[in-house]
């Protein structure tokens, strides 16, 4: 559970402390978003760029602007994104600086940071699960995968929750038998293996390893986002080897771009809420670009909108394979 300064081998770790504030000049990287496109510097560029000055002296007029965007950039840039590497205490330091300018409360961040330190564990796992859809032929990954038990869980659970699976694919054009696929396939229908672990601490960790830093800076805001929203309270916070939340195992910043409070109870919740869950699994696919009612087997424009899904063609071909079990 977060706030644990040790590590479960016993060493003692840095661990972040809250309450500091650092303050500093320089860029800083986007932190709102993965999936944003553009960056501010290059539209100011371009802005800038488009201005003709007119009449008088356009050279010293040319000076004075020039003078003017470099003294702006200088005290309106935001501090520098938090180093990885290093000191875990420093790096946290400044993932709260990071935090706060992204819009999060200092009493979320101060509650989430408080004891956090390095796991070890996580690490060894990043870098032992590389490759592994590669090692498997899709025959021998699905054989182990769509299995008899689950295709009857899943068809149970598909009249369990008819009306659901209706109204989910009528309004977001998802077939329900492909959602029930995600869903089977993930965490057995929220009964399997969701993860254990402290959302804050795994993905800290994995930031602050310079290899995906850019990438899991952003996922650890958005977690706290998740927070900050009253989506999921702190203590709720639990997720896998790479801080993947809920039922369907969405990362961080998935759960705030494309979560779906669909039972209306004011809270996206992807860890106990079916409602949520299965809406949100279709509206991840939906908003990048699934055809409802088209093909979606291999070669078809939808099981290339599965990338966003799964990288892997063998994983999407299971779930295409799993799918097609359940309409038999």
């Amino acid at each position: 559970m977060p706030g644990h300064s040790r590590s479960k081998n016993g060493v003692l770790s840095h661990a972040y402390v809250p309450g500091i504030h650092v303050f500093g000049f320089g860029n800083r990287k986007n932190v709102d978003g993965r999936d944003k496109s553009g960056h501010d510097d290059m539209r100011d560029k371009a802005s800038h760029d488009s201005v003709r000055p007119r009449g008088g002296n356009q050279g010293s007029s040319m000076l004075r602007l020039i003078s003017v965007f470099l003294f702006v950039a200088l005290f309106a840039a935001p501090a520098s994104a938090a180093k990885c590497g290093g000191d875990f205490n420093v790096f946290m330091a400044g993932m709260a600086r990071d935090a706060q300018a992204a819009g999060v409360s200092r009493g979320v961040i101060d509650q989430a940071f408080a004891g956090v330190s390095l796991d070890p564990n996580v690490l060894a796992f990043d870098r032992r699960q590389r490759g592994m859809f590669h090692s498997k032929s899709f025959e021998e990954y699905a054989r182990t995968r769509v299995i008899p038990p689950r295709i009857k869980r899943a068809k149970t659970l598909m009249l369990k929750h008819a009306a659901l699976l209706a109204r989910v694919q009528q309004q977001f054009g998802v077939p329900k038998e492909l959602l029930m696929a995600v869903w089977t396939l993930e965490t057995d229908n929220g009964t399997g293996d969701m993860g254990k672990l402290p959302v804050v601490r795994t993905i800290a960790t994995l930031a602050h390893d310079c290899r995906r830093t850019e990438l899991f800076q952003n996922e650890l805001i958005s977690a706290l986002k998740i927070v900050q929203r009253g989506d999921l309270p702190l203590g709720d916070l639990i997720g896998a080897y790479a801080g993947e939340i809920g039922q369907t195992q969405f990362l961080p910043s998935s759960y705030i771009k494309y979560g779906v409070d669909y039972d209306g109870n004011g809270h996206v919740d992807l860890r106990h809420s079916v409602p949520d869950v299965l809406a949100s699994t279709a509206n991840l696919l939906k908003v990048n670009g699934w055809k409802a009612g088209a093909p979606f087997g291999e070669g078809s424009e939808n099981f290339q909108v599965m990338r966003e899904w799964n990288r892997s063609e063998t994983y999407r071909k299971t779930m295409v394979l799993f799918a097609e079990k359940l309409r038999e």
